[in-house]
C-alpha cells in the first residue's frame, strides 16, 4: 500500500518528468523568427529523423555516434538545417566528451540562451540563422576563451577544405 509520502514522491516525480517532456516537445525556438525559417514539414522533408529531432526539438544524439567526433581534416562545420557556417577546424579539440567541441565559433554564427530542461541552468546554443538546437557551451574548455561548445554532430554538416 502507498503512503502518503511515497504518493507525494511519485506525484512530484510524475510532474518533473511530464514538465520535462513538455519543453523537449515544442519546436525550438518556437517563439521566435529567424531569418531562415521552414514549415514544419518542410523542415522534416529537409533533415534526417535525428537531426530533425535535434535541430527543432532540442534532442540530444549518444555519446560517441557522430563521425564528426573524430573529425581530422581542414574544413567548416556548417549547421544542418540552413548551410550557416558555424565552426572552423582550427577551434576543434578532442574534449573527451563524445560530442564534437570547439573553443570558438565563427563571427556572428551561433546564438545563446539559459536553457533549464534538466532543472538547472545551462547555457543552450542554437544557429543564428535559423533558430536550429546545436548543443551546449561550458565554461570548462582551453585556452583562450576556456569554453568548451559541446555539439551534436547530427545539427551539423562539415566540408572539407580550407579552414577559416
Amino acid at each position: 500500500m502507498t503512503n502518503r509520502r511515497q504518493f507525494l514522491s511519485l506525484a512530484a516525480i510524475g510532474a518533473s518528468a511530464a514538465a520535462l517532456l513538455g519543453l523537449r516537445s515544442r519546436p525550438a525556438a518556437a517563439a521566435e523568427k529567424f531569418e531562415y525559417q521552414l514549415s514544419d514539414a518542410a523542415w522534416r522533408k529537409k533533415l534526417s529523423p535525428a537531426a530533425y529531432r535535434t535541430l527543432r526539438h532540442e534532442d540530444t544524439e549518444y555519446p560517441g555516434t557522430s563521425a564528426l567526433n573524430t573529425e581530422k581534416r581542414a574544413g567548416l562545420y556548417s549547421c544542418a538545417g540552413c548551410d550557416l557556417p558555424l565552426y572552423s577546424s582550427r577551434a576543434k579539440y578532442d574534449s573527451g566528451t563524445g560530442w564534437p567541441s570547439f573553443w570558438l565559433p565563427l563571427k556572428n554564427a551561433v546564438a545563446t540562451k539559459t536553457d533549464y530542461t534538466l532543472g538547472l541552468p545551462r547555457v543552450e546554443v542554437h544557429c543564428r540563422r535559423c533558430g536550429g538546437h546545436l548543443g551546449h557551451v561550458f565554461d570548462d574548455g582551453p585556452r583562450p576563451t576556456g569554453k568548451r561548445y559541446c555539439m551534436n554532430g547530427v545539427a551539423m554538416k562539415f566540408t572539407p577544405g580550407k579552414a577559416v
